[in-house]
């Protein structure tokens, strides 16, 4: 190794940043303080290899500013980055900054509106819009998150102790190839309306078909290889449907040790489906009753519809079927490598709070 390619790679190891540190990077750059700005900028530019000499051009700056930001961010992150150092004047929200935090952790404000008019009864300081919002997204660390629905009959003990002593070892096995694990689940694709969100100039109107059609999809996903296998019909899903999967997949995986992850819907846990798992040597694994969060292929089926339907509009039923079929077949083809991230052995778990009176 020369002289020169030696010096290349002390550099890359020194001013080496992880993806996530980029992203947090790549944030900071549109904080409200320019100082700020200026910091994440400066080590985003280190993180691509240029010299601190360089970077010290391309802003303005001293070259000794450019080392001290990035030994700030080697010591603390881009947090140590957001310290300033303008001492204005504190603003008198930041006196009661539990209480707020403690009161809108409760019972979270659904706007604004509603926050600056909540605070000015809780500690009698009254703000305008503008200021309560840079109070809540930038001293607070507030965001405005959109609300996430789960089973109201989930069970997180009953899901927490079924991940840690069946579904986790059992992947464990499978990661080391001595099985074969997949996640079963049905879809059923109205042929109506799929409105998601798009740039454009103006709003888009999309035509929305009657709605009386469905095109059912019953598919098993492999834990590892993220292979998908299904059988569709236009009918319904039953007990022979499951069969015929079921006899699909012994079919492809002939003597390996298969275990299926299906959820409790009677047609998956009746006596033809346990009789047939038993003929074929499939160990059947049902997750807790109310558990979608622990099947991966629910998180399939949500690529497919974005896919395939989203603000899209199909005249024909059999359009609208080939449009479903298409997308199922270039999953496990052109868009494998983005299903690699969507679909990895991480399973939120949540922690149910009573929340019944949030907005």
């Amino acid at each position: 190794m020369s002289r020169k390619d030696r010096s290349k790679k002390r550099k890359a190891k020194k001013f080496l940043v992880p993806n996530k540190g980029l992203k947090a990077l790549r944030q900071g750059i549109y904080h409200p303080s320019p100082e700020v700005q200026r910091k994440c900028f400066a080590v985003l530019l280190l993180s691509f290899l240029l010299s601190a000499s360089l970077v010290a051009i391309i802003l303005d700056i001293s070259t000794p500013s450019v080392r001290t930001y990035w030994k700030a961010y080697k010591k603390g992150g881009v947090k140590a980055l957001k310290k300033t150092r303008c001492k204005g004047k504190k603003s008198s929200l930041c006196d009661h900054g539990e209480t707020i935090e403690k009161e809108f952790s409760e019972k979270p404000p659904a706007s604004i509106k509603e926050a600056a008019s909540r605070i000015e009864k809780i500690t009698g300081v009254k703000r305008s819009i503008k200021a309560v919002r840079a109070f809540l997204k930038i001293t607070m660390n507030f965001r405005y998150r959109k609300v996430v629905g789960i089973p109201a009959k989930a069970d997180v003990k009953k899901q927490r102790t079924f991940l840690e002593e069946h579904l986790n070892p059992l992947l464990e096995k499978a990661k080391k190839g001595t099985d074969i694990v997949l996640f079963v689940d049905a879809a059923h694709f109205v042929h109506g309306a799929f409105l998601g969100f798009l740039w454009s100039v103006q709003r888009m109107f999309v035509k929305t078909p009657s709605g009386r059609k469905r095109f059912n999809v019953l598919g098993a996903v492999n834990a590892i290889t993220n292979q998908l296998h299904y059988v569709c019909n236009d009918a319904y899903i039953d007990a022979v449907t499951v069969c015929d999967l079921l006899k699909n997949i012994s079919q492809i995986y002939l003597g390996k040790v298969i275990t299926i992850v299906m959820d409790n819907a009677r047609y998956q846990k009746c006596a033809l489906v346990n009789g047939m798992a038993a003929q074929l040597k499939i160990k059947l694994l049902y997750l807790p009753p109310y558990s979608p969060n622990l099947n991966i292929i629910e998180r399939l089926w949500k690529f497919i519809k974005k896919k395939s339907l989203n603000s899209r509009y199909y005249e024909k039923f059999s359009d609208f079927k080939a449009a479903i079929k298409e997308a199922l077949e270039k999953s496990n083809e052109e868009w494998h490598e983005e299903l690699r991230t969507l679909l990895v052995l991480k399973f939120q778990m949540f922690s149910i709070e009573k929340n019944d009176d949030a907005a």
